[in-house]
């Protein structure tokens, strides 16, 4: 079985949309961004730069969950870690949008 490989980002979104189907799911992806977005911001801010380690912590975790507990598939991040993480913050900016919705 040959291994679909995506050539750009814009090849690649739709597949991660796909693999987010379960309305649980982007609320807990949505909930791990923010929070990442927040504990960036103020590590930033207030120079705690020993902070940004909780980034990656806080931000996989609810996605992971999302994946493994609800969608019960293996995330895109294992195989297009990039593009999963583009995808986070694309589909975070659309669901606050409302360009897609939870």
């Amino acid at each position: 079985m040959s291994e679909e490989r995506f050539k750009s980002f814009e090849e690649f979104y739709p597949f991660y949309l796909s693999e987010h189907s379960f309305k649980i799911n982007k609320v807990l992806h949505f909930i791990g961004t923010t929070i990442l977005i927040i504990v960036l911001i103020y590590a930033l801010v207030t120079a705690q730069y020993k902070l940004i380690w909780l980034c990656p912590l806080v931000g996989y975790s609810f996605a992971w969950i999302g994946h493994f507990i609800f969608e019960k598939n293996r995330p895109a991040t294992f195989k297009y870690p990039l593009y999963s993480l583009r995808g986070d913050f694309v589909m975070w900016w659309q669901l606050i949008t409302r360009k897609i919705y939870f």
